[in-house]
Order: C-alpha cells, then structure tokens, then sequence
C-alpha cells in the first residue's frame, strides 16, 4: 500500500469572499465556510485517516476541527500561505489602483517576480515542500490529511507535475485535492474536488 495525502483548502472567510490577498492574515472562517467545512467532514467520514495536520492559521485550524472532529491536529507553521508583502488584506481592484505595474508582472511570471515585502515563491515553495517531505515520511503505507491554503496547495501541485501555472492550480474553499505516493513517486490522482458541496447536511 502507498502512501495517501489529502489536501484540503480551508473553507471560505469573509476576506475570500471579498477576493482579497489573506496570506498571512489570522483570519476566521465566515458562516459559509463553516458550513462548507460541515459538508466535507460529512464526505470524509468514513475514511480511514491516520493522522490530520494543518496550517496554524485559524481558518484552516477551524477547518480542521469541524471536517475531523474530535480528532487531533497537528499545526505545523510551515503549511502556512505565502506572506504577500504589500498586497496583503487588498483586492485585485484595490491593487492596480496603486501597483498596477509590479502586480501584472506578478501574474504573469510569479517565479520570477516578487511583490515588495513578501515571500518569494521559491522560497515560499522550499518551505511547503520541507513541511509536506516530513509529513510523507512520517506517514508512510498510511493515509494523512492536510488542512492549508489555495496557495500552499497549488505550490506542492505545481512541484509534482513541474508546472509554472501557479495559478491554475489554486483549488477552491473546502475542496479535496489527493496525492498518491508509490515508490517515492508522487501522482495528483484528484484535483479541486468540490461536489461535497451541492448537496445538503
């Protein structure tokens, strides 16, 4: 048997709703994200999970605790969001109202453009990958589940498949994105998985 990992994007905060940069934020989940979280928790019910880790962000720790509850968490610093300098807590409108230059760059070549006072996304991406190594390593021929952020998953997702589409591969709030592990050979065998979501508790 392989090795499983479960990704989880937290469930939505009111900064999310509001399309802003939450980065480092400590920001709590909103009522739909709870209800988003309820939801997911109803659909991994069932599965055998041998060990839950999270960003120690509160959304993603809330997060956490609704989908596994009653289970324990295990925060590790290092599943946090990329810290976005100074567009941390703004809009994409509020942005290009003031950095209109540095932010187009940045969305065009993330690798190799860093916004002011932020976390480089190479550096940002040996961070999560030291974080998840040590979680796989610890979780070997067993299933663990990980509660993070869009960013922090999408740049384990790009490392796997040696993408540059950082962007494309952001999941959305409370979706299910798995890698399979077999031979120290790492599969993304699910992708923002959100059809736990449509339905009702």
């Amino acid at each position: 048997m392989g090795t499983k990992i479960i990704l989880i994007r937290h469930g939505q905060t009111d900064g999310n709703a509001k399309k802003q940069y939450c980065g480092l934020l400590d920001l709590e989940l909103n009522e739909n994200g709870r209800l988003q979280a309820k939801k997911l928790g109803c659909r991994l019910e069932k599965d055998n999970i041998h060990r839950i880790y999270s960003s120690d962000r509160k959304r993603a720790v809330q997060s956490a605790r609704i989908i596994f509850k009653g289970r324990r968490i295990n925060r590790i610093a290092g599943l946090r969001e990329i810290n976005f300098g100074i567009f941390e807590g703004k809009s994409h409108q509020e942005i290009r109202e003031t950095n209109a230059d540095i932010y187009d760059k940045w969305l065009s070549d993330p690798y190799n453009t860093v916004v002011p006072g932020s976390e480089s996304l190479m550096d940002f991406q040996e961070r999560v990958t030291r974080a998840l190594e040590a979680i796989v390593l610890a979780n070997s021929s067993k299933t663990a589940a990980i509660v993070c952020h869009g960013g922090t998953i999408s740049i384990i997702l790009s490392r796997i498949n040696g993408s540059k589409n950082f962007w494309e591969l952001i999941p959305g709030s409370a979706s299910l994105n798995i890698i399979e592990y077999e031979n120290n050979k790492a599969k993304i065998t699910l992708f923002n998985d959100i059809s736990h979501l449509n339905g009702n508790l």
